[in-house]
């Protein structure tokens, strides 16, 4: 058999197992010292199959979770948290607040980093492996009446409890009806002590009653998020995209 026949063989192979990276067995084979063996050889592109499904997953991952841009921990300043410490926002970005089911809710005024925070975290998720759903409030409100309109209500909530990770960003933007309250109150309410929720807003637990017609469910709302969480204070004095805003006008 020739060497491009061989090729050829080995191409068709890896297709069929779906391997594609077998495909990289020369560059696999230059990287090997001289004493190294068959076995050494298989272990080496074996991972690099690996290296490479995992990658796809988490690219896979990301793309799924509905993020509306990509931001990263490290692209964060963290010296623009005023009452969070470094330590504190490394130890979230391990995400063990996930595997112990609890909920982070991030209250603090516009341009803080609440939703590069809230983004960051589910990168890191994805990362791990986890799965993320992002939604801004609204959007997660108008998708709910869609779905139940529509008589995929059932379907949706199912998809949003199977995330490892729920992300609502900008709660406080809107005021929801009685009927959307209601939708929402019981995606947060069936995940309680089962999967792990991020709630970012603009508004101090004691102003929620401005957005929801209920405030018995207000109460009942902010009791499920805030059992096994963390409550992070984010207000600033001098806000990111405020500064920013100002430097571009100069």
């Amino acid at each position: 058999m020739t060497d491009t026949l061989k090729a050829q063989t080995i191409e068709l192979y890896s297709k069929q197992l779906r391997t594609p990276m077998f495909n990289k067995y020369l560059d696999v084979i230059r990287q090997l010292d001289k004493n190294q063996g068959y076995e050494d050889f298989l272990i080496a592109l074996m991972r690099v199959e690996l290296d490479s499904r995992q990658e796809s997953t988490r690219r896979r991952k990301i793309k799924s979770a509905g993020f509306p841009y990509l931001k990263t921990i490290d692209e964060l300043d963290l010296s623009r948290f005023e009452h969070m410490d470094n330590s504190f926002v490394h130890e979230l970005a391990s995400c063990n607040f996930i595997s112990k089911r609890q909920n982070i809710v991030m209250i603090g005024n516009p341009g803080t980093g609440k939703t590069h925070l809230s983004i960051a975290l589910g990168i890191k998720a994805c990362m791990q492996g986890m799965n993320v759903k992002f939604y801004t409030a609204a959007n997660l409100s108008n998708q709910l009446i869609e779905a139940q309109d529509n008589h995929r209500l059932i379907r949706l909530e199912k998809q949003i409890a199977k995330a490892d990770l729920l992300i609502i960003d900008e709660l406080s933007y809107l005021t929801f009806n009685r009927h959307q309250s209601e939708l929402l109150f019981k995606v947060v309410a069936d995940r309680a002590e089962r999967r792990s929720v991020i709630v970012s807003t603009n508004l101090r637990f004691s102003e929620w009653t401005s957005m929801f017609e209920n405030h018995t469910m207000v109460t009942a709302l902010i009791d499920r998020l805030t059992f096994r969480s963390h409550v992070l204070n984010m207000n600033s004095d001098n806000p990111y995209r405020a500064e920013h805003a100002a430097k571009v006008s100069d």
